[in-house]
């Protein structure tokens, strides 16, 4: 019999798992963006609703997905890398990607800070499916071909590593005393 409840979320001491979680939620903001930019009217006030999404997808694009690729990027690729011919050819790949979706996002990004100035409203929403499409493709790639593989490549005491420091990336900095006396 299954549990009414949901299992529990991964945490940093399972790296992966909580890579993979990552990528269900943006495949959500994916989501949310592309409903987003059919919702936007053609001329006048963008209403509140759409201005919380834009406001939601803007964040999470912007901080959450940017350390995800962090981590892939600084943990887990260089570990992986020499592993072999195919594991380089896939990590080549993901790094391909994730430059081209960064420079998709780069160009999505001002719009969705102010989704009331979007000028060209079909160039906004061609960008933004594009985009989704890509990341979409990208995610099913890395699961298909990296994320299941690394699982079974990576020592216990190499995922504790990966944890710790995917964990300490998030951690609010403390400022540096330059910054403390510019305040």
């Amino acid at each position: 019999m299954s549990s009414p409840f949901p299992e529990t979320a991964p945490d940093f001491s399972d790296p992966l798992g909580l890579l993979l979680a990552c990528h269900g939620r943006m495949r959500e903001h994916a989501g949310l963006l592309e409903r987003l930019a059919e919702h936007l009217p053609e001329q006048g006030e963008v209403d509140a609703e759409a201005r919380q999404a834009a406001r939601s997808v803007h964040t999470y694009f912007s901080t959450a997905a940017p350390l995800h690729h962090l981590d892939e990027e600084r943990e887990l690729f260089p570990r992986l890398v020499r592993t072999s011919l195919k594991m380089a050819e896939t990590i080549h790949h993901l790094r391909e990607d994730h430059q081209a979706l960064d420079r998709q996002w780069q160009s999505l990004a001002p719009a969705l800070r102010q989704p009331g100035t979007i000028e060209d409203l079909a160039a906004f929403q061609r960008q933004a499916r594009e985009f989704a499409e890509a990341l979409r493709e990208h995610l099913a790639y890395e699961e298909e071909n990296f994320l299941e593989l690394a699982r079974h490549l990576l020592s216990s005491r190499e995922l504790k590593e990966i944890g710790r420091a995917m964990q300490e990336r998030r951690q609010p900095q403390e400022p540096s005393m330059e910054e403390y006396l510019r305040v």
